[in-house]
Parts: structure tokens; sequence; C-alpha cells
């Protein structure tokens, strides 16, 4: 941290902003003095010792005011182990300006969260740079997607070099037979040492990037799994020209052995966390890569990237619509699969919202680009699922803290367990005698070669890597398959949060219903037919604005009815509407507008009731004071609205709904849906109490709401999720986001949170248990040094299958 900082500082409109302002930074403890510039919009710090920028930017907000930050994703190269991933991490958290910092081992990506004007990306680079490691370039969405991707090349580098040393390790394990079985060292004791480190040689050269990484890391202060096996191969191999001078086995065969243990597990590490990434790369494909577009009425084909704001584009049958848009010209079915989940294509016509990347299934479309590059729809996915993937769950807390001081611990035991068999044999020979019903456990052997052998053995078997992939292939997995089906996380945390909630609070309008008014009954008086009960009520209607008005309209043109010109036309604030349709005057309203123009709605009083029994608004038409019927309207429940409500029950959770409505209409549509609890007459700003009352008294609460008008209550719940359709869905609302906007969306999230959590969990169970059983086993002899490196490569590959194994999960 420097001695003075500067920053911009967002929301200051007057002296008195400020003094408040001032006062937050002066009040963080080590700062010297605080100066803030109401006309430049900028805060300087004095430092009186290191004080940590967030600690600022988490000043200045508390104080009602905002730090503008970006947040910028890096792939690191040359991260082996999660004790690389905490070196960049801590290389790059030590950049001024940097607030927060997340680097993930399993996608090689560190997302930082920077204030712009202080920290640049050129300074990243520099602090990887010298912690040993690179920043390489990432394809953004939009972008051309490189013929081989990195994953794809580090898994032909990785079988490459597992094949060569493969290839020069089989002839030495074949040379080594005759002298473990019948201790024949053939030809001679000399040609034979020699051979075993002229063999092992090659297999180490193959395996050098592990040496390079190793040392780096250990010449940098940081010790790392490399390092491990760099010193586990390294005195292997060593024995060899010792074992010409001293009285020690020669395990320079065994060095080449672990060598090639190792590359293979690397191998199919770099497989398995292949296929868990495979989301981001799945995604990347999905966008087009040209778009025909009209230039001067002359249709042009280009690059996607060369799509503007405003160009109309041209999509013919079984193309995609190459980027967001509208469409001004033509219907078509639209397959939204990849945006939704939802496999049945949706009809498009003018003036409806396509999102890119999507297919056009039918008729020839004409589009106006409303969004291109970045603010694209499928970019924010990619952006959302690339955040959740980078991101950490509280649990790992405890494994990152581990994963820390991991290898420094493992050296000193390795230490401790070569001095334990120097100094004090006689103490550590019975270990190994009690061991000898194992085929490969020697008590025989001498005091120096089995010092060496339990070294070696603790060196090569502690695996910092399953503790550094246990959570973040899981997040990778279950962030992928969220996106696949439409649901959007947005970090780990929601994850770990969601599976613990308790309570779902659902917003009514919007959430639990269409969130527009539709028709629902047409109920006619004697001797009128219901066409013409319609027909009188939407001619009247064509000239209201109010929604009962439009949904009247709406059922009479979905019907296929002709509809009359209204004349003299009057909308009566609080009563209804009064037009002349055909000649003949037409009301249509409540009871206080029939009485007022002499109708008795008394014949029609029961339908009326029951229909307001359901919370329906009925609606009462006359024609020249002749009563025609009642329409009732309501904003009707979505599709699948019971369905979830009925699921969510099942899962042992506790619903809620939220509404402004009158009780007697919320309570109503409660027991239609099976509520468990209503809190009705809420006004918009008292939701986020009510959440708070709810978490008082159940704990960790879920809010559902559309996003946009819940903003507040979404980020009071442990968990906001929030619900959109299509392109204007506020991706950045909620913590989750579902993408179609049904409510059995919320269903699959919290089944996705808690199978992930699951995996999560069990990664981390085996990942210690392993270490906390092998690591004695090695120290004591037990394990020879070739099945500490097996199982070492084999407890890698355990967590990261666990987590594949997310994708047979089933979530819908």
């Amino acid at each position: 941290m420097t001695d003075r900082v500067q920053f911009p500082v967002q929301g200051m409109t007057c002296a008195s902003c400020v003094a408040h302002v001032k006062k937050a930074l002066s009040a963080v403890p080590g700062v010297k003095g605080a100066e803030v510039n109401l006309a430049t919009g900028r805060a300087t710090v004095n430092l009186g010792e290191d004080v940590p920028l967030p600690s600022l930017v988490q000043a200045v907000r508390a104080a009602g005011y905002e730090v503008p930050t970006d947040t910028a994703t890096l792939t690191s190269g040359g991260m082996t182990c999660a004790a690389c991933a905490m070196h960049v991490e801590k290389a790059l958290a030590g950049v001024p300006g940097v607030v927060a910092v997340n680097v993930n081992l399993a996608t090689e990506k560190a997302t930082v969260t920077f204030v712009p004007t202080v920290a640049t990306l050129a300074d990243f680079r520099k602090a990887v740079a010298e912690a040993g490691y690179e920043v390489l370039e990432i394809p953004v969405a939009g972008a051309a997607i490189p013929v081989e991707d990195e994953a794809e090349r580090k898994m032909r580098v990785s079988r490459f070099r597992m094949r060569v040393a493969w290839a020069l390790t089989v002839p030495i394990i074949l040379w080594m037979v005759p002298e473990m079985i019948w201790g024949i060292m053939w030809p001679s004791h000399l040609v034979f040492h020699l051979g075993m480190i002229l063999l092992a040689l090659p297999v180490l050269w193959v395996g050098r990037q592990t040496y390079r990484s190793g040392v780096t890391a250990a010449l940098h202060g940081y010790p790392n799994m490399d390092t491990l096996i760099s010193l586990g191969t390294g005195v292997s191999f060593l024995t060899g020209p010792a074992s010409f001078f001293f009285p020690v086995a020669n395990y320079a065969g065994v060095a080449a052995m672990i060598m090639a243990f190792h590359l293979t597990g690397r191998h199919v590490e770099e497989t398995a966390k292949g296929r868990a990434s495979q989301a981001i790369r799945k995604l990347l494909e999905l966008g087009a890569k040209t778009a025909r577009i009209l230039r001067d009425g002359v249709e042009l084909e280009v690059p996607v990237d060369a799509v503007q704001v405003g160009d109309i584009m041209i999509v013919r049958p079984g193309e995609k619509i190459p980027t967001d848009g509208v469409v001004v010209e033509g219907e078509s079915a639209v397959d939204e699969s990849m945006a939704t989940g939802e496999s049945m294509p949706v009809n498009k016509h003018p003036d409806d919202e396509v999102i890119g990347a999507t297919v056009n299934q039918g008729g020839l479309l004409k589009v106006r680009a409303t969004r291109v590059g970045k603010d694209t729809f499928l970019a924010q996915v990619i952006r959302l699922v690339e955040e959740a993937q980078g991101s950490k769950v509280p649990i790992q807390e405890f494994a990152d803290r581990v994963t820390g001081v991991f290898v420094p611990i493992v050296l000193g035991i390795a230490l401790l367990t070569l001095l334990l068999w120097i100094v004090a044999p006689g103490l550590m020979r019975p270990l190994v005698e009690a061991g000898a019903f194992l085929p490969w456990v020697n008590p025989n052997l001498g005091a120096l070669t089995l010092a060496i052998i339990s070294t070696v053995a603790v060196l090569v078997i502690a695996c910092p890597c399953a503790l550094g992939l246990a959570t973040p292939t899981a997040l990778m997995v279950g962030s992928g398959m969220g996106a696949e089906h439409g649901i959007l996380i947005r970090s780990g945390e929601a994850i770990q949060t969601l599976k613990d909630v308790r309570v779902i609070v659902l917003d009514k309008t919007g959430t639990l219903t269409k969130g527009r008014p539709e028709v629902t009954d047409v109920v006619p008086a004697d001797g009128v037919a219901a066409e013409d009960l319609l027909r009188s009520a939407a001619s009247a209607e064509q000239g209201s604005e109010h929604p009962l008005g439009k949904a009247v309209v709406a059922r009479a043109e979905a019907d296929g009815l002709p509809l009359r010109e209204p004349q003299d036309f009057q909308a009566l604030r609080g009563m209804g509407v009064v037009a002349t349709v055909n000649g003949t005057r037409v009301l249509v309203g409540s009871r206080r507008l029939m009485d007022e123009h002499g109708v008795d709605p008394a014949p029609l009083e029961g339908t009326l009731r029951r229909l307001e029994d359901e919370a329906k608004t009925a609606m009462l038409v006359a024609a020249d004071g002749r009563l025609l019927g009642v329409l009732a309207v309501a904003d009707t429940l979505k599709d699948d609205a019971v369905l979830a409500v009925q699921e969510l029950h099942r899962m042992g959770l506790r619903t809620v709904m939220l509404t402004g409505d009158n009780r007697r209409t919320a309570e109503a549509v409660a027991r239609r849906l099976g509520i468990d609890e209503v809190r009705a007459e809420v006004l918009p700003d008292g939701k986020v109490a009510e959440v708070r009352r709810l978490q008082e008294q159940f704990g960790w609460v879920a809010f559902v709401g559309d996003g946009i008008n819940d903003a507040p209550a979404l980020k009071q719940a442990n968990v906001g999720i929030a619900l959109g359709t299509g392109t204007d869905i506020a991706i950045e609302a909620g913590d989750v986001t579902l993408v179609r906007g049904d409510l059995t969306g919320v269903v699959r999230a919290v089944r996705l949170s808690r199978a992930a959590f699951r995996r999560i969990q069990q990664n981390l169970f085996w990942a210690f248990f392993y270490n906390v059983v092998m690591i004695p086993l090695a120290v004591i002899g037990w394990m020879h040094p070739l099945l500490a490196e097996a199982a070492m490569a084999t407890s890698s590959l355990s967590v990261v299958t666990n987590s594949l194994l997310l994708r047979r999960t089933r979530v819908r």
C-alpha cells in the first residue's frame, strides 16, 4: 500500500457530503488524514501505516456513497496447485488499488475488483510476472474462438509428456524386474546402476516444467505441490550416483517412475478440468460469427463484431440471430433453449424482442440490433458464469487457510521424518517391521535407505491439489449446469446459502401471477349470448387506456369478434366507462356506475360476490338500461405456480406471499396456490421490513421477485432470486437469476444448490481424509514412493471426477 492514495467518490452533492465522507475516511484505523474535493469528486488519503484499500472503500460505502470499481478476469499461466493459486492471489492483492481478488485453480482465472484510477491491467500483469507466473489473453463473447483453446492445448501437451515419460519408464521397470524378484542385476552391478541413472534422466527432462514451477515457487518463498515433487524425485535420483560412494540403494529408476505417475496424474487432471470448464466454451461457441445486414438497401455479410446498434439484420430460417434486437418485419418460431432451457420454440412477431445466438426456425426475419458486444444477453451470461466459477464458497475458507501453510508443514514433516530415521532408527524400525505384511515394505533395508524412502514418500504423497480443486470444480460444473437450465448463479456463496434457506418469500404480481390482467369469466344474463356481452363491452372499452379495459378488448380480439368504434366515450374515475356503440348506450363498470344510470345490479349480485371471493375484478355490463351480464378480470396465476409451490413444500420449505393487495384478494390467491402464509397490504417500501421480520422469525430467507421493482427486498434477503424474460431481464438484480421467468426455476435452483453443495462437502471430506491418513503412513515407512505418487494423483482425480458426477443430478 502506498503512503498516499487517491480515488473517486460518487454521490456527493454538497459540502455536507464532503464532510461526511471525510469523517468516515478519517475514522479508519491507520489513516493520518483525508481530504475530499467536491469539484473533482475525489478523495485523497494520507496513510500512516499499511491500510488496506478495501477498508477505505467500505468506509465510504458505509457512509452512503460509492467508490466506482471495475472487475477484470485474467487467465494466469503456470499455476499447478493450490499453493500457486494462493501465491498469485497474494501478489495481485498487493497491487495498490485492488479491492478484492480471487484466484481459481480449476479455471486458472483471477477475478480482480479494483479502482480503475488507481490500478491498471498492466499493474496486474507485472505483479503476476514478478510472482513467477504469467497473464494470458482470454476470449470474450463475440470474439473469434481460437482453433485450439487453452484447455485443449494443455490436454495435448500433457498427453505428449505422459506418453514420452512412460515410453522411457517401461524399459526401467522391465530391467528392474529380475533384480526385484531374483536379486539379479543384469548384466552387472555397474551397468545396472548406470543404466537406471541414464534412463531416468530423459524422463526427468520431460517433467522439467514441474522442476521449473517448483523451484520458482520456492525462490519466491511460496513452495507448492511441484516443489514437493521436485524434492521427492530429485532426492530419489541422487541416490543413484550416491550409491557408488555410500551404503544406500539406487532409487534413480524410482524417480523416473514417480515422475511418470505424476505426469499421468497431471494429464488426467487437465482432461477432467477441461471437461468441467466446458460450460464457458459452449457459451462462446453459441454466438454467431457473421451477420447479414442492410446498408443503403444493400445486403452485406459482415463479422458479428461489426454490427452496430440500429443495424437491420436479415435472419433466414435455420440461421442464428447475430445479436439482441427487435423484430421489425416477418414472423417466425425461434428456438431460445440456449437462453432459457425451454425446448419449445417461441413465436415472434414485429415488435417482439429476440436474443442473440438463438436460432430462427421458420420464416425470414428482419431484426433491428439493440445490443452488441459486451452488452448482449449472451455476453452478460458468460460474464456471470465466469464470476460464479471464480468465486468462493464460505465453507472453503478453512480449506484455503490450510492450503496456505500446507506445503511448508509437509516440508517440515519430511525433514522431521529424515532426522528421526537418522538420529533414532531404533525408534522407527519397529514401526516398519509392523508393516512387513505389506509386500512393498522391506524392514531389512539399511537405515539410510529407509530414511530416504520414507522422506520421499512424505514429499510425494501430500496433496494440496485435492484441497484446491474440491470447491472450484464443483462450482464450475454447477454454474455451467445452471446456465444450461436458465439458472444464472452469481456466486458460490449463493449456492451455499440457498441450500440452507428455510423460507421462500414470493412477490405476487409478476412472480406468482403473469403480471397482466386477463378476462377469466364471461357470465351473460338470461337471454343474452356470451358473444354479444363480450362484443358490446369490448367495443365500448376500445377508447379506454385502463389495463382492465385493454384486457377486455384483447379477449374479444383473441376470440375473433368484430368490434365497432365507440362514440361519446367517457371514462369515469373509480366507476368504469360509458360509450355509445352502434346507437346503443353501453355501460361497463361497478355497481355504483349502474346505480347512477338507473340500472339495478341486484339480479347478478350473487355472481358478483362469487367472482370477487375468487380475487377477481367483476365488471357489470349494461346496454340501454338492460343488464347484459358480468365480465371478470384478474391477474391470472402462472401455469406452473401451483406445481412450484407444491414442490417447494415437498422440499421442506415454508412459502410466504408478499403483496400490496387487500387481504381478501391475497388470501383467495394463497388458497388456490396452497401458500403457507400471506403478508398483505404491504407497500413497496415495506417489503424490506417484512423480509427482515421473516429472517428474525425463521432464519435464512430467499426472496423471489421480478428483479426490477423488488431490488431492495432482493438485497435484504439472504438469497435474492430475480425472475425475468428475455433481454429485459435484470441480470444484476439477484444472487440467482431465472432467465425463463417461471416459478419451477426456483425449485430447480434449490435442487441444484443442494446437489452442488453436497459435492463440495464430499470433495473437502475426501481431500482432508486422504492427507490426514496417508501422510502418517508415509512417515512410518509403510508407503513406497511409487504408491505414494499414485495415491496422490488418484486423490486429485477423485475430487474432479466427483464434481463431474454432478452433471448426472436431476434438477428439473
